[in-house]
């Protein structure tokens, strides 16, 4: 009989990763600045070939990748109370805090710019804040990816809820692209390699 230093329930947990990405349903909000965590999924889901389910709290779907599982979550609360599906997806499947990887935007990054990080505030951004406060911690891992701050003061809400403009259409899918592979990274290589390869500019 082999010999499992953890019990196999422990291993299987250890090895599953909830990775969240923020954004707002509904066809007036895709294609926007604050839904950049859906395109990422929607971009690994393609690449994965496997497709979105609508269940409780969001819109679900899983794959494998070396040993690791991966359940991809997008939200259907809207942003601001995005901590619920997190918190009953965590608890669903078992995931540890450092086994979250959520991917959200961020204005106080230069467009096109990737910040991953161990844990930390919210920033100012609603979705996180409502995370740490559904959590009861910030101590999870995330992936902020920028998206700039040309917007006159006051006019944030509506700048993060616009679509993108041109330039930023033509440069987006090299963002994507980048962000995935940070995700997979994450999963198989680890946090601090994540950082090491993928904090900084993409383009």
């Amino acid at each position: 009989m082999p010999f499992w230093p953890f019990k196999r329930s422990q291993q299987q947990s250890m090895n599953t990763f909830l990775i969240v990405g923020l954004g707002n349903i509904g066809v007036d909000y895709h294609n926007t600045r604050h839904n950049i965590g859906f395109a990422v999924l929607d971009e690994l889901a393609k690449q994965a070939d496997v497709s979105f389910s609508t269940m409780r709290y969001g819109d679900v779907t899983e794959m494998s990748h070396k040993g690791k599982k991966l359940i991809f979550l997008k939200p259907s609360t809207l942003m601001n109370r995005s901590g619920n599906a997190v918190r009953y997806w965590k608890k669903q499947r078992k995931i540890s805090f450092q086994n979250i990887f959520v991917i959200s935007d961020d204005v106080h990054l230069d467009f096109g710019y990737l910040r991953i990080r161990k844990q930390g505030s919210d920033g100012g951004h609603n979705g996180l804040r409502d995370i740490e406060v559904k959590l009861g911690s910030n101590q999870y891992p995330r992936l902020r990816v920028g998206i700039g701050a040309n917007f006159k003061k006051g006019r944030q809400a509506d700048y993060v809820l616009s679509p993108w403009n041109t330039d930023e259409k033509r440069l987006l899918p090299v963002i994507v692209n980048r962000a995935t592979k940070a995700v997979i990274d994450f999963v198989t290589q680890g946090l601090e390699k994540t950082m090491s390869f993928h904090n900084g500019e993409v383009i």
